[in-house]
C-alpha cells in the first residue's frame, strides 16, 4: 500500500472481528484503508496468558495479509507501531490525521468496554463516524430484547427451542428431530480407563510465534502461562476449517457422552472429545452456521455412527448456549459487572497463576490451562469455578482469572459464564441455583482423586478433601438464600439429619481450610 495516499475512509479491525466474509470486504474499494493493529490497550486491560497474546496477533495478521492479497488497502501496525499510543483515543486521530480521512467506519464491539470508548471518542478531524453490525452472531443484536429479559432468570433451554425453530435446525416441521428437545441425560458419561486409548489425536498446529513472543518481552507486556515458539492453535481461516473437520469426523461421534468427562491423563487427552473451536469462533474467522451445517451434514452422512445425542448436545453449545450467554450479557450491562450477590470477597489463591497445590483437581485444571490455555466447560464450572464459589473468591479476581487464561475468553463470553453460571454472582439471571458440589462429584467425573494428597472419602480428618467440607460450609452459609430453592431443598435435608458434633466438625474443617486457603 501506499502510505504517502490519503483516503476517503478508515475501517478499524479488532482482533476478534476476523470475518473474511463480511459485507465490508466483497468489493475493494482504493479510497479506503482497513487497520489491523497490535495495541497497549488490548494487552494490558486484563492479565493476559502468553498463548492468548500470540494467537491474537497472530490471527490478526494473517487476516491483514489475506485482505491485502485480496487488493484492498491494509495497514498492519504491530507494538513497534504503536507502543507511544496509550489506546484508540490516541491511535485513531493521528491516523485520521495522517491519511486526511473523510469518514472513520467500524464494526460494533462485542465489549462493552469498547462500545462505550467508540461512542465516547472525540475525532474532530473526521467528518463522519459510524458503524456496522458484524455479520456473525445468528440472533441480530435488536433482536436480544425479544428472547432475552434483563435483571431476571431467563432459562437457556426455552432460549435453545425458540432458536432451533427460528432456524430451522435439527427440526421436523414444528416438532424436534427424535421427538426431544434435549438429550443431555445421555451426555454425562465418565471415561473409563479402557476409554482412554481410543481417545482421538487432537489436531494441533506449528505456528511459529517467536516475533510476537519477542515483541511481547520487548514492550513489556505482563502476562503468564507457556508458550512455545510453535503455537498449537488455529491462527488463520483454512486452519479453522480442518480443525472443524477434525472435530466432526474424529470427535463428533462421542462428543456428547464425553462431553461432561474429565481426565488427568497426560498423554494427550487433555482435548477428548471437545471440539476446540471456540477460539476461531471467537475471533470470528468461523461463523456459527457453517460450524452447525458442517456438523449436521457429517452426522447425516454418518449412517448411523454419529447419534442424535451426539449432534444435539454440540449444536446446543452453538446455537443455544453461545448465542443465550451473548444475550445475558448485553441485555444486562454495565451494571453486570457489578454484581456480587453472595457478598464474596476473599483473594484468589496464589495457585492459580502457578497449580503449585495439593488438589490434584485443582493441580491438573490449572496446570492444563496454564500450559494450554484450554480447559474444557467442566473443568471451568465444576473444578476451578466451584472451588472459587464454595470458598468465596472475588467474582472481579475470578473474572479477570478466566478472561486471562483462556484463549477463548472475551468478555461477553467470560463474564456470564463465570459471574452467572459458575459463581452465582448475578443472584440467577443464568443458573436456577448455584453449581457446585463436593469431592463426591468430581470423583464420578474424573480421575482426579487417585494418588491425590487428599481423601476423598473424608470430610472432617486433617487430610480430608477440601471440597467436601466447603461444599457444606456454604449450603449453611447461604441456607437462607438457597432453602426454599425447589432445586436443592433436598440437600439441606440430608444436613440436618446429621448429628451437631457431625456438622460442627465438618464446619470446622471447612473453616480451616479458608484460614489456609492459599496453602491447599
Amino acid at each position: 500500500m501506499n502510505l504517502n495516499k490519503n483516503y476517503k475512509t478508515l475501517r478499524f479491525i479488532f482482533g476478534d472481528q476476523l470475518n473474511i466474509h463480511h459485507s465490508w470486504y466483497q468489493k475493494v474499494d482504493k479510497d479506503v484503508l482497513y487497520v489491523v493493529a497490535e495495541l497497549k490497550q488490548e494487552v494490558s486491560y486484563v492479565k493476559h496468558h502468553l498463548q492468548k497474546l500470540c494467537a491474537f496477533f497472530a490471527a490478526m495478521e494473517n487476516f491483514a495479509n489475506e485482505l491485502e492479497n485480496n487488493g484492498h488497502h491494509v495497514l498492519y501496525l504491530t507494538l513497534d507501531d504503536t507502543h507511544q499510543f496509550n489506546g484508540l483515543d490516541s491511535l485513531l486521530p493521528s491516523l485520521i490525521k495522517r491519511f486526511s480521512v473523510d469518514a472513520f467506519e467500524y464494526q460494533r464491539p462485542d465489549e462493552y468496554r469498547l462500545l462505550k470508548q467508540l461512542d465516547e471518542m472525540k475525532l474532530p478531524n473526521c467528518a463522519t463516524v459510524s458503524s456496522v453490525d458484524t455479520e456473525h452472531f445468528l440472533l441480530p443484536y435488536r433482536d436480544i430484547p425479544n428472547y432475552v429479559k434483563p435483571n431476571q432468570h431467563n432459562r437457556m433451554e426455552m432460549f435453545y427451542r425458540k432458536m432451533r425453530q427460528r432456524f430451522n435446525v435439527l427440526m421436523n416441521g414444528s416438532k424436534p428431530e427424535g421427538g426431544q428437545w434435549n438429550y443431555d441425560e445421555h451426555n454425562r458419561n465418565k471415561l473409563k480407563p479402557a476409554d482412554l486409548p481410543f481417545i482421538p489425536q487432537p489436531l494441533v498446529f506449528g505456528n511459529d510465534v517467536s516475533p510476537y513472543l519477542h515483541r511481547i518481552k520487548n514492550h513489556n507486556v505482563e502476562h503468564f502461562g507457556f508458550c512455545e515458539d510453535l503455537l498449537l492453535w488455529p491462527i488463520s481461516r483454512t486452519q479453522s476449517l480442518q480443525l472443524l473437520e477434525h472435530f466432526c469426523q474424529n470427535c463428533l461421534p462421542l462428543f456428547g457422552v464425553f462431553q461432561d468427562a474429565m481426565t488427568g491423563n497426560h498423554t494427550h487427552q487433555w482435548t477428548l472429545y471437545h471440539s476446540r473451536l471456540s477460539f476461531a469462533l471467537n475471533c470470528k474467522m468461523l461463523h456459527p452456521q457453517e460450524v452447525i451445517d458442517t456438523a449436521i451434514n457429517t452426522y447425516k452422512a454418518s449412517c448411523g455412527e454419529i447419534t442424535l445425542p451426539q449432534i444435539e448436545g454440540f449444536v446446543r453449545q452453538i446455537l443455544g448456549w453461545r448465542e443465550y450467554i451473548r444475550g445475558i450479557y448485553w441485555i444486562n450491562m454495565p451494571s453486570y459487572r457489578q454484581l456480587n450477590t453472595l457478598n464474596a470477597e476473599r483473594d484468589l489463591p496464589e495457585y492459580f497463576w502457578d497449580a503449585n497445590t495439593k488438589m490434584a483437581c485443582m493441580k491438573h485444571a490449572i496446570g492444563q490451562s496454564l500450559h494450554y490455555a484450554y480447559a474444557h466447560h467442566i473443568q471451568r464450572l465444576m473444578i476451578t469455578g466451584n472451588f472459587c464459589l464454595l470458598t468465596g473468591i472475588d467474582p472481579q479476581q475470578v473474572d479477570a482469572w478466566y478472561l486471562g487464561i483462556y484463549i477463548d475468553a472475551i468478555e461477553w463470553v467470560e463474564m456470564p459464564n463465570t459471574r452467572g453460571m459458575s459463581q452465582f454472582a448475578d443472584g440467577g439471571f443464568v443458573a436456577t441455583k448455584p453449581y457446585c458440589a463436593g469431592g463426591n462429584y468430581i470423583n464420578k467425573m474424573s480421575d482426579y482423586c487417585k494418588g491425590c494428597h487428599y481423601n476423598i472419602k473424608e470430610k472432617i480428618s486433617e487430610n480430608a478433601c477440601p471440597f467436601n467440607s466447603l461444599y457444606w460450609h456454604f449450603m449453611n452459609e447461604h441456607r437462607e438464600r438457597f432453602a426454599k430453592n425447589p432445586r436443592i431443598g433436598m440437600i439441606y435435608r440430608n444436613w440436618d439429619k446429621q448429628d451437631d458434633d457431625v456438622k460442627q466438625q465438618i464446619l470446622a474443617r471447612a473453616q480451616w481450610c479458608l484460614d489456609n486457603i492459599h496453602h491447599l
